[in-house]
């Protein structure tokens, strides 16, 4: 609307320029002919008069006054016998004031040539001038008012159909039970709009539905494999006699297997997060959250006397699901304690709204990529590089704030609820 209503001023304004240039002439150009009308028939009672010897109209409050001038014949050929032009004339009741005159050379039967000037007053070009820019102004306002007014009640009564579309769509939630689409209108382009808009939606809700069914089906397919394959190597470990080489290739089977089972279990749980399957959501206390996987991690990595700060300002309760809080608290909380070395410290914060946790460390981090899939900070063995992407694919899930700075020494990853 903002778009149309610029476009309509800008359309309007050389529009009304050329109007009111031509209103200006035009209106300048009929009252100069009813002017010298007026001046024709009156020069014509006069030079009647004057010819026929008849007493002359009087110049005492007339609206008309009148020379009469002797010249000689060379002036009499020399101007034409009719002219007409403004003039800044005297009138005995209102002084000097603008003027049409009119002049006009006859002669009497004597041979005598005169002149006679008629001029009476008129309106004063400048005044005429400002008095239409003014009005010109007023109307080209009161005109881009009045047009924007009805444009926007014409367009919105023209686009409901489009804004029920609209409203229809942002409330569409895929895999959620949605109403059908109630949009009727006698409009065609926006019948093949809803009708469009249904079938894509359609077409995405069943690819939403064959996916779901793939990641159901494959984690049940790959898990149930994967887990007799890590039973059938300890099997082998427990009950056969192996030498020492045996033994160390069939544990490097088992760790291999153990993060393709890792590998296979969060690459499920982050295609779940993206397909937006986690409707349930309750409140979940940040903090409590919080120590409880510190506590977890702190007798995990015991061996790295990592020094943990935890500064607890205000409470934070979200309302999320349960699953997803644990993945984004717990994957943050796991990269700081591994990639903290030995001896080194975590810093964990809670005020207002955001949680901050930090850990010391020795260069920034790639800004840019650390939430993408498979990137990896460090190099360390066995590292999946998923971590941080589930933290960003629950950052999308709910729009959180989610950022990463390095300020004195320390990796810092903040996260703001809205």
């Amino acid at each position: 609307m903002y778009r149309i209503a610029l476009r309509l001023a800008m359309v309007l304004l050389p529009l009304m320029a050329v109007w009111a240039a031509l209103f200006y002439f035009k209106t300048l150009d009929e009252i100069n002919d009813e002017t010298d009308d007026a001046l024709d028939e009156f020069s014509d009672i006069v030079i009647s008069r004057v010819l026929s010897g008849r007493e002359m109209p009087s110049n005492i409050g007339a609206n008309i006054l009148y020379d009469i001038i002797p010249i000689g014949r060379q002036f009499a050929q020399d101007h034409p016998s009719i002219r007409y032009y403004f003039n800044d004339e005297h009138f005995p009741s209102i002084g000097k004031e603008p003027a049409r005159v009119l002049t006009t050379v006859f002669m009497t039967d004597g041979g005598e040539y005169f002149l006679l000037k008629a001029y009476t007053p008129t309106i004063d070009k400048e005044e005429l001038m400002q008095g239409t820019l003014v009005w010109v102004v007023i109307l080209y306002f009161a005109l881009l008012i009045t047009v924007i007014m009805v444009t926007v009640l014409v367009f919105y009564r023209n686009m409901r159909p489009l804004y029920r579309l609209l409203e229809w769509l942002d409330r569409f939630k895929v895999g959620g039970q949605n109403p059908p689409l109630d949009n009727p209108t006698g409009i065609s382009e926006f019948q093949k709009l809803n009708v469009a808009a249904e079938k894509a939606l359609g077409r995405y809700e069943e690819a939403f539905e064959a996916q779901k069914e793939f990641i159901g089906n494959a984690s049940h397919e790959l898990q149930t494999p994967l887990a007799v394959m890590g039973n059938r190597i300890e099997w082998l470990l427990d009950n056969t006699d192996l030498d020492e080489k045996q033994i160390g290739e069939l544990l490097g089977i088992q760790r291999t297997l153990g993060g393709v089972v890792r590998l296979n279990r969060t690459l499920l749980l982050l295609t779940k997060i993206d397909n937006r399957q986690f409707p349930e959501s309750t409140d979940v206390d940040i903090p409590e959250m919080l120590e409880e996987s510190v506590e977890l991690f702190s007798e995990i990595y015991a061996d790295k006397d990592i020094k943990v700060e935890f500064s607890r300002r205000d409470s934070l309760t979200v309302r999320m699901n349960e699953s997803l809080a644990r993945t984004l608290t717990g994957n943050l909380l796991k990269n700081a304690f591994i990639y903290t070395r030995p001896g080194g410290r975590i810093r964990i914060s809670v005020g207002g709204r955001t949680m901050e946790i930090a850990n010391t460390g020795d260069r920034a981090l790639d800004a840019g990529h650390i939430f993408d899939r498979f990137y990896k900070s460090g190099g360390r063995e066995g590292a999946l590089g998923l971590g941080l992407a589930l933290v960003g694919a629950v950052q999308r899930y709910y729009s959180l704030d989610v950022g990463y700075r390095f300020e004195g020494g320390m990796h810092i990853f903040s996260v703001k609820w809205k």
